[in-house]
């Protein structure tokens, strides 16, 4: 931490500085969040990050394009199918390969949208153990297995599917398997409606999230914020509208936007999602049937040199993936930028201000972040406080003197 600016907060504040982090109830991950305090409302707020990286770009550096595919898969379990077709839509832009079978595009639909709506329940499961409400967490969390159970019905797995790969997907989804998994869709339809009102009306989660933790709209526009979080402060962006691939600009559905900025239009946006993945998924199962069971086509083991990139909406927002080949089986250079990453660094300081050290905990998972898939090392000058950015051979000479 920079000592300097850190004691110029302190003395710009009448209070005292509270350590969140990077241990703490509020999330698993470890983040550290240093609160200025007057009293128990928040004055200003530091974000530390830095405690969780894994160091996968560079390992995904280091292995060949399918042995990558794993590594993608494994940089969030909750986004653990969308890291992949990313990672292979990008490489496929690498390759040349435009024109997936039709079959293959409508399966990894299917898989991204389920992630969505198994994201989703996770996140209202977490809010309402946030908020206290032990019973809706549990019901939330339960109906999160019928997803999981759709998605082993699929896939033979509940978390990390392994179903892309490159020029289209292993596995064939079952035409017997569609009814059942069209009934499963159903009830997971009812319960985001019951959902849509528990959310909408109980006074408990009113009170505690209606105007708290405000996000402008003219802040989330300049500062990029991207996915739910955009949306609940009134930016009508969706990379499957705005950039459509796969099969989005055929499929019948609309973005779901709220105007308030706060926690609670964060929440209610994730629900009426829930909904418009259903209506994406039903449509997606019954239109795969009719299409030639053609599952992928062939792509190179090497790659020429190159450079690509590939953006899809996550649950949370925008993923982008950047990749250089160099005409071996290996990447140049691979970059993720996950959208925990956008929406949380700038973000954070601006919603806690002003509001009250009571309400931290669900402000922040209003928020919805996944810290350990967006962590990064930033390299500070103790004594003269500089921040620095080191490319690849500046680093390897540091390892090499030390």
């Amino acid at each position: 931490m920079n000592e300097k600016k850190s004691q110029n907060r302190k003395e710009t504040c009448k209070g005292y500085v509270l350590p969140i982090g990077p241990q703490h109830p509020m999330y698993v991950e470890a983040e550290n969040l240093m609160l200025h305090l007057d009293g128990e409302t928040i004055v200003d707020v530091e974000v530390n990050i830095g405690y969780m990286h894994r160091g996968i770009e560079e390992l995904m550096q280091r292995r060949n394009y399918i042995q990558n595919l794993y590594l993608a898969e494994r940089i969030c379990g909750i986004c653990s199918g969308v890291h992949t077709v990313t990672y292979c839509q990008c490489i496929e832009n690498l390759m040349g390969i435009e024109n997936i079978p039709e079959r293959a595009k409508y399966i990894r639909t299917i898989i991204l949208e389920l992630e969505r709506i198994h994201s989703h329940f996770l996140f209202l499961g977490v809010l309402a153990y946030e908020l206290g409400l032990d019973t809706a967490f549990m019901y939330t969390w339960r109906d999160r297995e019928y997803v999981m159970d759709i998605l082993e019905m699929i896939s033979g797995n509940r978390v990390n599917y392994s179903m892309p790969t490159f020029g289209g997907v292993k596995r064939d989804i079952p035409d017997s398997k569609i009814p059942e998994i069209l009934k499963k869709l159903d009830y997971l339809e009812s319960r985001a409606k019951y959902y849509a009102k528990v959310f909408h009306s109980d006074m408990l989660i009113r009170k505690r999230t209606t105007g708290k933790g405000k996000l402008s709209k003219n802040f989330a526009e300049k500062y990029s914020i991207v996915g739910p979080v955009a949306r609940a402060s009134g930016l009508k962006i969706d990379v499957r509208k705005d950039m459509p691939y796969l099969l989005y600009d055929e499929l019948d559905w609309r973005i779901v936007t709220k105007r308030e900025c706060d926690s609670h239009a964060r929440i209610m946006v994730k629900v009426y999602e829930i909904l418009e993945s259903v209506r994406i998924l039903k449509q997606c199962f019954r239109k795969v049937s009719k299409t030639e069971k053609n599952l992928k086509i062939k792509a190179p083991l090497r790659v020429e040199p190159n450079e690509a990139l590939a953006v899809t909406e996550a649950p949370r927002g925008e993923l982008l993936y950047y990749a250089i080949s160099n005409g071996t089986d290996v990447p140049e250079r691979i970059r993720v930028r996950t959208p925990t990453f956008a929406n949380i660094v700038k973000s954070i300081p601006e919603i806690l201000k002003g509001e009250q050290l009571g309400d931290l905990p669900v402000i922040i998972a209003s928020m919805d972040p996944c810290f350990s898939c967006c962590d990064r090392i930033t390299l500070l000058d103790v004594n003269t406080g500089e921040v620095k950015s080191l490319d690849g051979s500046e680093l390897r000479r540091m390892g090499e003197r030390k």
